[in-house]
């Protein structure tokens, strides 16, 4: 399996944090190297440090020479499609074929209430989804783009430089079932789970098999990945230390709820929300049990986005035993 670690990069990470972040994917050995694409802090102040992701991914590309990277996931109501595709493509050029455009089709209110970006209905925003993405491939493909949808629209359009990648790989974040999985099926190369645990993950897989197999698409064409909270230490004292300082940083959890109450209750809900939790040793085996379900790569979510010893810790004992 493939480990990345993901980086919520709205809470607080300045430009200093965010090549420390960097340095460290690219000198401890993980796989790849991700972050959110958020206006605002969705845990703390929205005064705290919110980077704005792909200024981000350009230093990203020019100050590492071996990880992979991109956004888990942008929101397609956040930017025009065209726009998107052309700031994919010359990211995937500047990092000479390491980029992944992650999107999804955007949930949080409150940033689009802020910004005065139109927050449709969960219909319209997963139609723009499944366009968006159209408008992207044909963006990347070989001569000028024609596209008529009902929301975009391309009329001869030149997307220059191409991306290296042919193709460049699309990633699709969500677990919905009727639409969701359906986009995935259709028109991703990897589709990115959260907040499921391998059970629930597995009944996931069979119904994105069977849309794959009405569009009349190979399943296996299409990576599977995961985005998963965790909290590991050496021993239980170091869980809980890790557990503290997500606690600081992060005081709810979307997925989990309170990250401040009973130690053993919150360590307990985080386990059945999918979260990785214990030693080394024991989270090498769940890695392993979720590679056996058929997840390939998974990006460790970094809630405590100021340790980096949690992150050594991982790169020396998880990692070579992969």
């Amino acid at each position: 399996m493939d480990l990345g670690v993901m980086v919520e990069g709205q809470e607080g990470v300045s430009w200093d944090l965010w090549r420390r972040f960097v340095i460290a994917a690219e000198d401890f050995g993980f796989e790849s190297l991700w972050r959110s694409d958020h206006l605002f802090s969705l845990a703390g102040s929205r005064t705290q440090d919110a980077l704005d992701a792909y200024v981000a991914f350009a230093l990203t590309a020019e100050i590492t020479e071996r990880v992979r990277f991109g956004p888990l996931v942008s929101p397609v109501t956040f930017r025009n499609p065209a726009v998107l595709a052309r700031m994919s493509a010359q990211l995937d050029v500047l990092s000479n074929g390491r980029f992944t455009a992650g999107v999804g089709a955007g949930w949080n209110v409150p940033e689009h209430a802020a910004f005065g970006i139109s927050f449709p209905s969960t219909k319209e925003r997963m139609d723009r989804l499944e366009e968006s993405i159209c408008v992207m491939k044909a963006l990347w493909s070989d001569g000028p783009a024609t596209f008529d949808g009902h929301y975009y629209q391309l009329r001869e359009a030149e997307c220059y430089p191409k991306p290296i990648q042919r193709p460049l790989p699309v990633m699709v974040g969500g677990v919905g079932e009727k639409r969701t999985l359906r986009i995935v099926a259709r028109l991703a190369d990897e589709w990115n789970s959260f907040g499921v645990n391998v059970d629930d993950y597995r009944r996931k897989r069979e119904v994105l098999e069977k849309h794959c197999i009405e569009l009349s698409r190979d399943p296996n064409e299409i990576v599977h990945s995961q985005m998963s909270g965790f909290i590991i230490g050496k021993d239980d004292k170091g869980i809980r230390r890790h557990l503290e300082n997500i606690g600081r940083k992060l005081p709810s959890d979307a997925v989990v709820g309170s990250m401040k109450g009973d130690p053993d209750m919150v360590l307990k809900k985080a386990r059945g929300r999918g979260w990785l939790v214990g030693t080394p040793l024991e989270v090498v085996e769940e890695l392993r049990r979720r590679e056996e379900a058929g997840i390939s790569r998974l990006m460790l979510q970094h809630h405590a986005n100021d340790d980096f010893e949690v992150l050594e810790l991982i790169a020396r004992e998880v990692l070579p035993n992969l």
